[in-house]
C-alpha cells in the first residue's frame, strides 16, 4: 500500500520543468504517490508554517522561520548569480527615496522582503499582493514601487517601469555568493531515510527534464504567467542550474551566510538544529 505525500511548489516554469518527471510518474519513489499542490510562494510559505505539506517549495526567508519542523533538501531549488529581486518604480530614483515609500512585496516571507529588509532600513510601508500583480500596481501609480520576482524580470520594461535597485545583484557585491531564493524542505517527521529518497526522486526528476526538455513543455505553459517560449526558455535558464541539482558547497555557504544575516538582524529566530536531515 502506497503512502501519499504532499508537495507543493509554484506554477513558475523553473519550478514546474524541475519536478514534472516526478509528478508524472516518470522518476520513481517507490512505496510513495506524490500529490502535487501548486500555489504562489507566499501561500506555499504560509502552508509549510501551518505545517500543512510534507514537502515544498520555499522562501529561503520562510525557511528561517521553519527550521524546527522542516529541513532543507540539497535538490530542486533556486539559487544563482544574475537572478535576484528588482525593485522597480516608475522613474529612475535612489532606493534612499522610498524610506517611507509604499512598496509592493510578493510576500512577507519571501527571500524577496528578507533581501530588502537586509539592504536597508525604512522599507516598512509594505502592501503585499501576488507577484504578477506587482508590476501593474507600480504603473498604474498605487504603490510607490515594487520588488518583482520570477518572469517578472524579463516583462517590466513592458510595462514602462524602470529598474532602480537588483537585490541579487546587491547581494553578491557584498558577500561574493550567489543569491538563494529559494528551496524545497521536507518535514522532519518523515525522518531521514525518507528524506534522502526525496531528495534523489528531485534530482533525478530535474535530470529527466534536462534529458527530454520539451516533454515538459504543455505542462509548464499550462501554469506558466508568461506563455511565450522566449519567457519561459529564459526564465528556466537563468532560475534552474547546477544548484537546482545540489547546492554543493557554495550554496550552503550562501544559504548559511543569509540566515545568519537574518539572525542578526533579529528578522527570523536562531535555531540550534542541523540545516540538513
Amino acid at each position: 500500500m502506497s503512502r501519499s505525500l504532499s508537495l507543493g511548489y509554484s506554477p513558475c516554469p523553473n519550478d514546474t520543468f524541475i519536478f514534472y518527471a516526478l509528478v508524472h510518474g516518470r522518476v520513481s519513489l517507490p512505496g510513495i504517490a506524490v500529490e502535487e499542490r501548486l500555489e504562489d510562494v507566499e501561500t506555499l510559505n504560509q502552508l509549510a508554517r501551518a505545517g500543512l505539506l510534507h514537502l515544498t517549495k520555499i522562501s529561503y526567508h520562510a525557511l528561517g522561520h521553519l527550521r524546527e519542523g522542516y529541513a532543507l533538501l540539497r535538490a530542486g531549488g533556486a539559487l544563482g548569480r544574475g537572478c535576484g529581486p528588482l525593485v522597480v518604480a516608475r522613474s529612475a530614483l535612489d532606493m534612499g527615496h522610498l524610506q517611507g515609500k509604499t512598496i509592493a512585496i510578493p510576500g512577507r516571507l519571501t527571500t524577496a522582503n528578507l533581501l530588502l529588509q537586509l539592504h536597508g532600513s525604512g522599507y516598512d510601508n509594505l502592501v503585499i499582493m501576488p507577484f504578477d500583480r506587482i508590476m501593474a500596481a507600480v504603473a498604474e501609480g498605487r504603490v510607490d514601487a515594487g520588488v518583482i520576482i520570477h518572469e517578472s524580470r524579463f516583462t517590466y520594461a513592458d510595462h514602462g517601469l524602470t529598474a532602480i535597485e537588483d537585490l541579487g545583484a546587491w547581494w553578491e557585491r557584498e558577500t561574493g555568493l550567489p543569491i538563494p531564493l529559494g528551496g524545497i524542505l521536507a518535514r522532519r517527521d518523515l525522518g531521514s531515510d525518507l528524506i534522502r529518497q526525496v531528495d534523489s526522486s528531485v534530482r533525478r526528476s530535474l535530470e529527466y527534464a534536462y534529458a527530454h526538455p520539451q516533454e515538459p513543455r504543455d505542462y509548464i505553459r499550462r501554469h506558466a504567467q508568461e506563455l511565450a517560449d522566449k519567457v519561459i526558455d529564459s526564465h528556466i535558464g537563468l532560475y534552474v542550474n547546477d544548484f537546482s541539482l545540489d547546492l554543493g558547497k557554495e550554496g550552503e555557504e550562501a544559504v548559511r551566510e543569509l540566515l545568519s544575516r537574518a539572525e542578526h538582524r533579529g528578522l527570523i529566530p536562531p535555531c540550534s538544529l542541523p540545516l540538513f536531515a
